[in-house]
């Protein structure tokens, strides 16, 4: 047991050395130029408005086995320079955990994991996809070509901001409740959240992000909800004072989210139909991942 644990120390050491070694090698092509578009999204929480508007996993082991080899990849400073560390950190007064560090590692394994071409990203979310990217070329640069280097598809609707700071993303960690619209909100919930939704002193409906942060995510909600362009609500919106616009939004939530939350509550009463879509996702998942962790130990020498 001793003697296999310091090979896994050598062999994570030898891929740190690795990354500045070798030629670049061509990412490696999906057989028969399949494209396999990876979708995740954090399992912990109550999903919210920007989730359902951006990109609404299944967790087996192999999860956690390949992003302890890709966290041996990558230098601290890469980590630490993240830009949802820093904020993440500053929050916590600089006493962010480990976890929270290597998080994006673990993403990165979410998405490798599958071999997956493609992935809907968030535009607070390009740097991690950048990491993706960079640790799939470095395996490869080190073992030859194993990895495709995904593409990051930014959404349309690039990032819901938080109803009470428009300069924040909406969260579902988010302390202030006001702030985040859930998917499981009732109607009256939903009503009170846009009522109390921070905006400005000027009546007019516009969209102007850059000075009107508050009501301009009042109309890109609408937007993405209604699927009008923006330029539309806001003709629509003509005369209409912020105060009576945001119950105007918060209806238009309301009627998007009506056949989910029905949906939700049907599916809720069938327990053993849950578990067994569950069991067939985790199922299917493994059926991907297991062979692909598995070439990854024999290429770093575990197998």
């Amino acid at each position: 047991m001793a003697l296999y644990s310091i090979r896994k120390a050598r062999g994570c050491w030898r891929f740190t050395r690795a990354l500045h070694k070798g030629a670049e090698a061509a990412p490696a092509p999906q057989k028969d130029a399949v494209k396999r578009v990876f979708s995740g999204i954090q399992p912990t929480g109550i999903p919210h408005l920007g989730n359902y508007l951006g990109a609404i996993e299944s967790w087996v082991s192999e999860h956690t086995q390949l992003s302890w080899i890709l966290t041996c990849m990558v230098r601290l400073p890469r980590l630490q320079h993240l830009h949802q560390w820093k904020a993440k950190t500053a929050k916590q007064k600089h006493d962010g955990t480990v976890g929270l560090l290597t998080y994006p590692v673990l993403q990165a394994a979410d998405v490798l994991l599958y071999k997956s071409t493609h992935v809907p990203v968030g535009e607070d979310q390009v740097q991690h996809m950048e990491l993706v990217q960079d640790l799939a070329r470095g395996f490869n640069k080190k073992y030859g070509a194993f990895f495709p280097v995904p593409q990051a598809v930014l959404t349309s609707m690039r990032k819901v901001k938080s109803l009470r700071d428009p300069s924040a993303k909406m969260s579902k960690s988010d302390p202030d409740k006001l702030a985040t619209v859930r998917i499981t909100d009732s109607p009256d919930e939903i009503v009170r959240k846009f009522r109390k939704a921070v905006t400005d002193f000027t009546s007019e409906v516009t969209y102007d992000p850059a000075r009107r942060g508050g009501v301009s995510n009042m109309v890109a909600i609408h937007s993405a909800v209604t699927g009008l362009p923006v330029e539309e609500v806001v003709r629509q919106s003509a005369g209409v004072d912020t105060a009576r616009y945001k119950l105007v939004v918060a209806d238009a939530v309301i009627e998007k989210f009506a056949p989910i939350k029905s949906e939700i509550e049907r599916l809720k009463m069938d327990e053993g139909h849950l578990q067994k879509v569950l069991q067939a996702g985790s199922a299917k998942a493994k059926e991907l991942a297991y062979p692909v962790c598995q070439e990854v130990k024999e290429l770093v020498g575990f197998l």
